[in-house]
């Protein structure tokens, strides 16, 4: 009897532009605080955070664990290096994402981010690409662009609700 093969990996490439009423520093600055950022990236509804961690600085690693929902099997890991960063126009990372079984931690992706920031009369032209392999399954991809573009809704709540 021979061992099942793994899954063919698939990449995918996607790019989200959004528009915020708030200026490229101010924007900038939701990504930089821990606190700013924990609170419209990691927090969200149905969420439990079981730990995170925020070293934004170039070479600095970001991430944690956390669960979604009534998943009470799958907690879900994050693991972002901070690859360079250009105050109030650009943050480049990489990061890995999976899922934490009985067996050990299963990688689902790998992914290259670039959130450009460009400045837009008052307000602030978003660029988001990211470059992902996905290591179990090509229909990861179209939830990872849903996921990206509901984070980006998270960040515009986030700026309006404080400004």
């Amino acid at each position: 009897m021979t061992a099942p093969s793994p899954a063919r990996v698939a990449h995918g490439t996607f790019t989200i532009e959004r528009r915020f009423d708030a200026a490229p520093a101010r924007v900038f600055h939701a990504y930089a605080d821990p606190v700013v950022f924990r609170r419209w990236f990691v927090e969200g509804k149905g969420f439990t955070i079981h730990e995170w961690t925020h070293d934004f600085r170039v070479g600095g690693r970001s991430g944690g664990r956390f669960r979604h929902g009534d998943e009470s099997n799958h907690v879900w890991f994050n693991e972002t290096e901070h690859l360079d960063i250009v105050p109030d126009l650009r943050i480049v990372l990489s990061y890995v994402m999976g899922r934490e079984t009985p067996e050990g931690r299963i990688r689902n992706s790998a992914s290259l981010a670039t959130t450009e920031l460009v400045a837009d009369g008052a307000g602030t032209r978003l660029i988001y690409t990211e470059q992902g392999v996905f290591l179990e399954s090509g229909d990861h991809i179209a939830l990872r662009e849903h996921g990206c573009r509901e984070m980006l809704e998270g960040l515009a709540r986030d700026l309006a609700a404080h400004s």
